[in-house]
């Protein structure tokens, strides 16, 4: 019985809105009181079930809820025969209930509209050869598909044949079609608006990227803030207070009417609602516009920072670097050759791309074991022979002899800017290389809108080399910049940083960024990134997208205030009500209530505007 009353509160809420619209008429127009007071008193009746229910629903697990007061209120006014009153009060809170949730629902409509943008189905190829078309559900890592002209990816892969142009707004925020040739990434839930593509499966079903794109943003819609912690704390002594206020104002006046009436304009509907549809629709907000905020307490968080902190490759350069400069010691070029691309193969560092890009031609050698030193570089065993690739340091603490003239050499290219990889074999220095990455555009033109928002200090920390790493401070006009950093060292850094009473955002996009991410206020990673960076962060910015952290910290202090808004708007409607109540005479019950819904629209309304919000850069 319970649960049927529950699934009919629309229901109810529409036949109480009937039966009081006829009690008016019958009264009114045909001067029938006893018409009048029988629907008012059904109405009542009907209406107070599903609102009693829910505050003994509450009470059941020791919470003292807005429900309990409005049934208390209607349950008296129902035994003073203020029949009227008690419908209109029920009517109204039911009424006002369904708004909410109706408007929580429309908030929600980013999220759902993602949900709904899910592949159900993928073309895959059988083992003779033909395409098949079958279930999201059969398909598997390592699968073939075909993806044709107005069809959805399927699932995260690589292109294997054909070319085509995809429409990455799903994942990116942008609606500019992206085009697509072979090695190319592309992700489910994107759609194919022209040509035709083969693609082999990398990531699939709640693995892809656009499937933690719902899970995240699911999760974060039901994370609370430190505002919605705060107003359940509130609410759970504000109830017994007003029930303790009428209580004493009944026993001092001995007017029920009055003590009926302080329960009803007591209710903090607006304030129960009004922080939570905010958080809702600023996340939504993120969502449509390629940015991932995991919960309202980082939106809180987020909202308050006054220092970013950078990695550089591939978050403050566009992470496509190039080899300028090359040179050769101790063995012939040919004979060194395959041994850096053959252990470089095994990194996804952009450093790495970009000397394998440059010798793709390369032979390839068979390596019998590796080691990933952070921030230093690789060591490896190929033929019984040790290979140490990666930066000075690396080569320093194995003890690797770096010549003066090469130091010299060092230094001027570190000086331009080029980040070095060295190459030793056996213990002795055969390779110098140089490598330039270019800054991301417009991405100037942003940080210093970052800076307008509040934003006092933007550093940039790098395993890189000092020289590469300031001329990227200057050119983008950063405050700080340090080189020749460990992964420790910024983690080390960042702490310094907390411990002078800073709010630290850092932004990475690699491994070795992860711990930086995991520990500063607000991790933000690069949706193009490693998983690890990705799943350890408190915002992401899908693909890359750098340019889209002035929205994400506008979006983040915009849901900020408009929550203080909301708040101010609905603790000001109840001390207006209460003291209207005893220095006015225009207030009763069913005005009480009516406000106090109008309350509800107001705050549901100016929440509502956030799903427009876009941050506009001068």
């Amino acid at each position: 019985m319970v649960s049927f009353i529950h699934k009919q509160r629309m229901k109810i809420m529409i036949l109480s809105f009937l039966l009081i619209v006829s009690g008016f008429i019958a009264h009114y127009v045909f001067d029938q009181k006893l018409i009048f007071d029988v629907t008012f008193i059904i109405a009542s009746v009907i209406g107070v079930l599903p609102i009693a229910i829910s505050a003994f629903q509450a009470l059941k697990v020791k919470v003292i809820s807005i429900d309990l007061l409005v049934t208390i209120a209607v349950v008296g006014a129902f035994i003073i025969k203020a029949y009227e009153e008690s419908a209109i009060v029920t009517f109204l809170f039911l009424f006002g209930a369904y708004l909410e949730q109706r408007t929580l629902n429309k908030t929600r409509s980013a999220i759902k509209a993602l949900t709904e943008m899910a592949p159900e189905t993928a073309l895959k190829k059988m083992d003779d050869g033909e395409f098949l078309e079958v279930g999201i559900d059969d398909v598997e890592v390592t699968d073939i598909l075909l993806v044709k002209t107005g069809a959805k990816v399927p699932v995260d892969g690589i292109v294997l044949s054909g070319s085509a142009y995809i429409n990455e707004a799903s994942i990116t925020g942008e609606a500019v079609s992206v085009k697509k040739v072979v090695d190319s990434k592309v992700f489910a839930g994107t759609i194919l608006d022209n040509g035709t593509i083969e693609i082999i499966a990398q990531k699939v079903g709640e693995d892809t990227t656009f499937g933690k794109i719902i899970e995240l943003v699911e999760e974060a819609q039901d994370s609370k803030s430190e505002a919605e912690k705060f107003i359940d704390r509130f609410a759970t002594w504000y109830t017994p207070f007003v029930l303790v206020l009428a209580l004493i104002v009944w026993v001092i006046t001995q007017d029920v009417a009055l003590a009926i009436t302080i329960l009803v304009l007591g209710c903090p509907g607006a304030l129960v609602i009004g922080v939570p549809v905010s958080n809702v629709a600023g996340i939504g907000n993120g969502a449509r516009h390629g940015v991932l905020l995991k919960g309202s307490e980082v939106i809180g968080n987020f909202s308050k920072v006054d220092t970013i902190v950078f990695d550089k490759t591939g978050t403050l350069t566009i992470g496509h670097p190039v080899l300028r400069y090359e040179a050769y010691y101790e063995l012939d070029k040919k004979d060194i050759i395959p041994y850096i691309y053959s252990v470089e193969k095994q990194s996804d560092h952009p450093l790495a791309k970009a000397i394998t890009n440059h010798l793709k031609d390369a032979k390839t050698l068979p390596i019998d074991h590796t080691d990933v030193i952070k921030g230093g570089g690789i060591v490896a065993s190929i033929h019984e022979r040790k290979v140490f690739i990666g930066n000075t340091v690396l080569m320093k603490d194995n003890g690797i002899e770096i010549k003066s003239d090469i130091m010299d050499e060092i230094s001027r290219l570190e000086h331009e800017g080029h980040s070095i990889v060295l190459t030793a074999i056996d213990e002795k220095l055969v390779s110098l290389m140089g490598i330039r990455d270019e800054v991301r555009p417009n991405l100037k033109k942003d940080l210093k809108h970052i800076k307008k928002m509040g934003v006092k200090n933007l550093i940039v920390l790098s395993g890189d080399n000092q020289g590469s790493v300031d001329i990227v401070a200057k050119e983008l006009g950063l405050t700080k910049a340090i080189g020749n950093m460990l992964p420790e060292d910024k983690a080390n850094y960042i702490k310094e940083l907390m411990n002078e009473g800073h709010i630290i955002a850092f932004v990475g996009d690699g491994v070795n960024d992860s711990p930086s991410i995991a520990l500063a206020h607000i991790g933000i990673a690069m949706g193009g990134g490693t998983d690890v960076a990705i799943e350890t962060s408190d915002v992401v910015l899908m693909n890359d997208n750098i340019n889209k952290l002035p929205h994400a910290l506008g979006l983040a202090k915009a849901t900020k205030h408009n929550m203080i808004q909301n708040i101010l708007i609905a603790i000001g409607v109840v001390v207006v009500l209460l003291v209207s109540l005893f220095w006015g005479e225009w207030v009763n019950m069913s005005i009480g209530m009516l406000v106090h819904e109008a309350s509800i629209l107001v705050v549901i309304l100016n929440a509502m505007r956030l799903l427009r919000f876009k941050t506009k850069i001068n």
